[in-house]
This record gives structure tokens, sequence and C-alpha cells, in this order.
């Protein structure tokens, strides 16, 4: 692993530093002859050896605040400084607050480092803050600006939303917001899963004791979201998530479902009733849909008996037509009916 040094910082070497004088660097050692020697920059193994030092001696200083800085900075995975640091922090009884800050545009940078979120984890556990958890929800929110979908930032949110668990403070806000991402971006599967944390996965929230009135809204919106985009496999992936939890049988959506997997919706005529319950594909949609074929076989295998042979036809349409991809494992699904049925 190679560390990254940012030019603008032009700190002189530690070993001709004479603030660091006292202190006795410790190399790291890495065999006589080493199969596969890790090429550092002289700056990063400068400072590491340092690091090593004050760790063996156990100093907790502002210096040693100062040098975990900079080789996070060179290397963002490096877990040892950052956990050196966080002790550093407390043991000075220093600002977790502006700890928070400091780091802010550190992580948005380094979005994908997963000791990044940690370090944070760790200062929201010792603050024991929900004004401080308020602050954090604004800040990921911030950060997935930046990356929509990064999995480091999405699981710290929903930790921050866990702990602190505040009816008043964190949670009220947090299905209009992941609203307005799916409203931005209908295909964010991350959006959509927080969104399945939000509802089912994170307890009952106020308001939302009547879960039966809970799925009806959840359907609603996800029929919804699938009109305006059929193929979009996370909102019927998402639609799937409700269905298993809630042990609501798939063939309960049939009416709506079947629209989705004909070659061209029927459009709509003069004396047509307009289903709000089941709305149909958005003018335009390229039909059939492959997840609304896979559903309705889903549907069938489920029936069983003369049903079988109409899931076995989508399973052959998609495997030679539809969704060749995954043809081995429509096929796989074609042996294990058509021997289960035997």
């Amino acid at each position: 692993m190679s560390a990254t040094f940012d030019d603008s910082d032009e700190s002189k070497p530690y070993a001709t530093d004479p603030e660091w004088a006292d202190v006795i660097p410790v190399q790291q050692y890495e065999g006589v002859e080493p199969i596969a020697p890790i090429f550092y920059t002289e700056e990063y193994k400068d400072a590491t050896d340092y690091f090593r030092g004050v760790v063996k001696t156990g100093e907790m200083s502002p210096r040693v605040l100062k040098l975990t800085e900079e080789i996070i900075h060179m290397n963002p995975a490096h877990y040892s400084a950052w956990q050196y640091r966080y002790r550093t922090l407390l043991a000075l009884n220093s600002s977790l607050e502006a700890e928070l800050e400091l780091m802010d545009s550190f992580a948005i940078q380094f979005l994908k480092t997963y000791q990044v979120w940690h370090h944070r984890r760790l200062l929201l556990t010792a603050l024991r803050s929900v004004d401080a958890a308020a602050r954090e929800l604004a800040f990921v929110a911030r950060a997935l600006r930046t990356d929509a979908k990064n999995y480091h930032t999405w699981s710290y949110r929903q930790w921050i939303l866990a702990h602190f668990n505040d009816e008043d403070r964190l949670w009220p806000g947090e299905l209009p917001w992941v609203e307005e991402l799916l409203e931005e971006d209908v295909r964010n599967n991350s959006a959509w899963h927080h969104r399945f944390f939000v509802v089912w996965q994170s307890g009952v929230r106020r308001g939302e004791v009547d879960r039966e009135d809970v799925l009806r809204r959840e359907l609603a919106f996800t029929k919804e979201k699938i009109s305006l985009a059929p193929n979009n496999p996370s909102a019927w992936n998402y639609l799937r998530g409700v269905l298993d939890h809630t042990h609501t049988p798939y063939a309960s959506l049939t009416s709506f479902v079947q629209p989705y997997t004909v070659a061209a919706a029927p459009g709509p005529t003069d004396d047509s009733v307009v289903d709000l319950e089941n709305p149909r594909p958005s003018a335009g949609a390229e039909l059939p849909c492959v997840p609304a074929l896979e559903f309705l076989a889903d549907i069938y295998e489920a029936e069983g008996g003369e049903a079988t042979p109409k899931a076995v036809q989508i399973w052959k349409s998609l495997a030679d037509e539809r969704d060749t991809i995954r043809k081995k494992y429509w096929e796989h699904r074609i042996k294990d009916a058509l021997h289960g049925s035997q």
C-alpha cells in the first residue's frame, strides 16, 4: 500500500524537528528480507516511526493529536492512528464537537473509508447528545449529496437513528427526506433500502401504530413509483420486501402486475374507470417489464397445480428472450418447478 501525502503540508520531518527530539522513533518491523515489502513515502515512514514511539511510551498530548492528524491525512485507513487519536482526545478532555467539525471536510473527501465513520460514531457515543446527533444527520445528508449510494454513510445514518432513537428530534423528518431523494432519483437503491429500515425495521414510529394503514400507504407509494419507471428493480425489490415482511400474498397484487407483463398496456377509453390503487405503466414505458414477469411467475408458482405451466412459460421467455443474462438461473427455476410437479 502506498500512502498519499498532502503536498500543501510543509511541516519539517519529525526526525529533524526539535519539538520531537525527546521521542525515540520505532521503525516498522517487516522481517529481515520481506517477501513483499511495502513502499511507503519517506514522509509517511517518518511520521509513523514517531507515532509508534509515542504509543510505546503512552504519550497523549496536543502534539500527538497533530501527529495522528497528519498520519490519517496520508493514510485515511490507518486504524491505529484513528484509535489512538480518539483515546488522546478523551485523555485531554478535548472538545469532541470541535473534532467532528474538524473532520467534516475530511469525511466527505474520504467517504468510502470505514475508519472515518467509525471515528465519528465513537465521538457521538461519548457525547451522548441528541443535539449532536441531529447535527450529524444534517451532515450525513450533505455527504450523501457527494455520493448518494455510499454504504458506510448510510450505515452510519441508520446507527445514529437507532442508537439515539429520539422521536421528537431525529425521526420525524426521516421519511419525508427519503421521499425527496426518491423524487430526485427513483432508482436510488440505497434510499429504497433506507425507507425499508425506517418503516419496517426500526420499530413502530409515532403515528404509525396502525400497521395495516402503513401497509396500504407503502403499497400505494411503491406502485406509483413503479408506474413511473416500470423496469426499476429497486422499487420491485422494495415491494417484495414489504409483502414478505407483512406476510401478504403476492397474488393480492395480480391486478396491478398484469398490465406490466404485456407488450403494450391497453390505453384508457372514455368509459374506463381509473383504478387509483393500481396505476398503469407510464406512457412510453418499455414493456413487458422483466421484474413484473418474474413477479407474476412467482404468483403462478405459489398457486401451483394448473398454474405451474404458466410460470414455466414466463421463465422460458425470460431465459430465451427477455433476461438472457440470467438464462442459467431461469433454466434452474424451470427444472426445479417441473421436478416438483412430478
